[in-house]
Parts: C-alpha cells; structure tokens; sequence
C-alpha cells in the first residue's frame, strides 16, 4: 500500500483551478522533494494531503485513509521563518509540543514516556547538545533540526514539511537534507518536502514532484528536472544545465525553481 496515492486529483483556490489530473504514489523510506515556481500550488498540496484542502475532483488516500483521517501519524512542520533571539522557550519544550496535540498527534499520559519519545527524537536529529538552550539562541540550522524532531516525536509514518530549508544557508540546508534522506531510509518514514532547490538534496532524494502549469510530474530527479520535461510542463523552451561540480541550473522564463538563489528579493 502506498502511504500517499492521488488519482486524478484537482484543487481549486476561490474558484481558480490550481492543478489537475494528478496521479501520484509515495511509498515507505521515500524522500520526495514538491518543486514549482511561487503560487503553483506546492503549499496546496500538502493542506490536500491533510485534509485541509478538499479535492475538486478525483481522490486521495493518505495512509490508507481519507485525508485528514490519518493525521495522528503524519508529523507535519508549516512554514516557518526562524524564531527570534528574544524567544526563550526550550529546544526540548519545544520538541515536547508534538505530543502534545499542538500539531496532530496526541497527548501521552506517562511522563516517562513524553520524555523517552522526545529524548528519541531529539537524538534522531542530532541535536543533544543544544536541546536545553532557548530556542532564540540557537542557529538556524539547530532551530530547523529542533523542529524536525518536534514532526518526529509523535513517530510518524508520513512527514509533510513546508519549506524546511527556508532562510538556511546552503551548508545547512545541505546537511539537513541529508538527515532526512537518512530519517527516511533508517525509519522507513515516507517524507514529502516543499523546497525552492533542489541542488542542496539531489544526492539524497529518491523523487521529485513538479508542480508548474496547472500540472504535476513526479519521477526521479534525472527524469523530471531535463529540458524536455520541463518545456512540456512549462509550456515554453527551458533548458536545464549541469554545472561542473554537479548543480542544475534552468534557464527560462519563468525562472523554474532548481538552482539556489533568494527567493524573497524578487
């Protein structure tokens, strides 16, 4: 059984269709980067997948279920754009928070148990050594890792993360796409993850999910990111280039979202 399956799938956004006929499958271990320009319906896909956004057409099963049936095992991280230095709570708080009901899991009664799970959580991610800290004080790549193992306390099959490499540096969101490749692989836990490029995960990712124009293609990052996808997609010439030390680069307009750049001084 696929953890995530859409036939035929649509979403509409005030009466404007936003994609369509959709067929998609993720299955256990998979780290699947969700690609696209602004406002192509990215973000759209993942309220779908949690049943926060009906379908127009078509159907979508998540872990077996209905979406939003199956949320107590999806670890869900919204966006996020860092916290501020002023913030005091702690990273071990804050990780504590994803069993409590705060996203979609539920509480726990035992104290032993909230502490062993965000313990397991905390040290999934690598993050010991800082987890007693004010969330404030912590770097941006610690604050994005504290947050990963908030989605994991509540040991999901399925992670729906919404721009988890947002405002990191490249080193950084370089290094935490390697530790969700290696969540994904060591736990078998399925993780679908919005990003603006790909060139920071393309040695841990096992597909890629398009969304350009009104469409969706998924395949591995070899098949999906190459000009001729990407113009039938696009519906104009795009060429994608690779660089010497192994980066994509699109060229095109629009601009396509597969090499690194600022994403909010446009």
């Amino acid at each position: 059984m696929s953890v995530v399956e859409l036939r035929g799938a649509a979403a509409e956004v005030r009466d404007r269709t936003i994609w369509s006929g959709v067929d998609l499958s993720i299955e256990a271990g998979e780290l699947v980067a969700v690609l696209g320009p602004n406002g192509a319906g990215k973000s759209t896909l993942l309220r779908a997948l949690l049943g926060l956004q009906p379908l127009a057409a078509g159907t979508a099963r998540v872990l077996g279920e209905a979406p939003g049936r199956a949320n107590a095992r999806i670890g869900y991280l919204p966006q996020r754009h860092g916290f501020d230095s002023s913030t005091r709570i702690r990273g071990v708080d804050l990780v504590r928070l994803g069993l409590d009901g705060d996203k979609f899991g539920l509480p726990l009664s035992g104290r032993r148990e909230v502490k062993a799970r965000v313990d397991e959580a905390i040290g999934i991610v690598g993050a010991s050594g800082y987890a007693h800290r004010p969330i404030g004080e912590c770097s941006g790549g610690e604050q994005q890792r504290l947050l990963i193992a908030q989605a994991l306390a509540s040991q999901p099959d399925l992670l729906l993360l919404d721009e988890p490499l947002d405002s990191l540096d490249l080193p950084n969101q370089t290094a935490v796409s390697a530790l969700l490749g290696r969540i994904s692989r060591s736990h078998g836990v399925a993780a679908l993850l919005v990003a603006h490029d790909v060139n920071p995960m393309l040695h841990d990712l096992d597909r890629v999910v398009y969304v350009a124009g009104g469409r969706i293609v998924s395949g591995s990052p070899a098949v999906v990111i190459t000009s001729e996808s990407l113009s039938a997609l696009y519906g104009v010439p795009i060429e994608v280039l690779r660089t010497s030390d192994g980066r994509l680069v699109v060229v095109g307009t629009p601009e396509a979202p597969a090499h690194h750049h600022d994403r909010h001084s446009h």
